[in-house]
């Protein structure tokens, strides 16, 4: 059974940092995408970054390129995603997310192509 479980949410004002992680568990795939969604209060879920294991192949959200960085720890099974210069409109609910599929330009934000989400943490930056 897969389990996807996030930590390192939190309150921060803006322009501060926070590395988000995720520990993940049971997955029987060799390769696999993992990456972050967010959920902002009253809006539409919105990728924000995705990692493929089987080369490193990253895609970012135009909204976060620059600020964020996506990592993966083979040896632990955790994702990371460092944020940095965070700003209010980054406050959502982050979850992690899983799919056996390798991402593509086209696909990677579409939250139905993954298949196994985390409960979230929340990320609050205040102004």
């Amino acid at each position: 059974q897969v389990q996807l479980v996030e930590s390192g949410g939190g309150s921060v004002q803006a322009g501060g940092s926070l590395r988000l992680s995720c520990v993940h568990s049971g997955y029987a795939y060799s390769t696999y995408s993992l990456g972050w969604f967010r959920r902002a209060p009253g809006k539409e879920r919105e990728g924000v970054a995705v990692i493929y294991t089987g080369g490193g192949v990253t895609y970012y959200a135009d909204s976060v390129k620059g600020r964020f960085t996506i990592s993966h720890d083979n040896a632990k099974n955790t994702l990371y995603l460092q944020m940095d210069s965070l700003k209010p409109e980054d406050t959502a609910m982050y979850y992690c997310v899983a799919s056996p599929h390798r991402p593509t330009g086209g696909t990677w934000y579409v939250p139905t192509v993954y298949t196994h989400w985390g409960q979230g943490t929340q990320v609050t930056v205040s102004s």
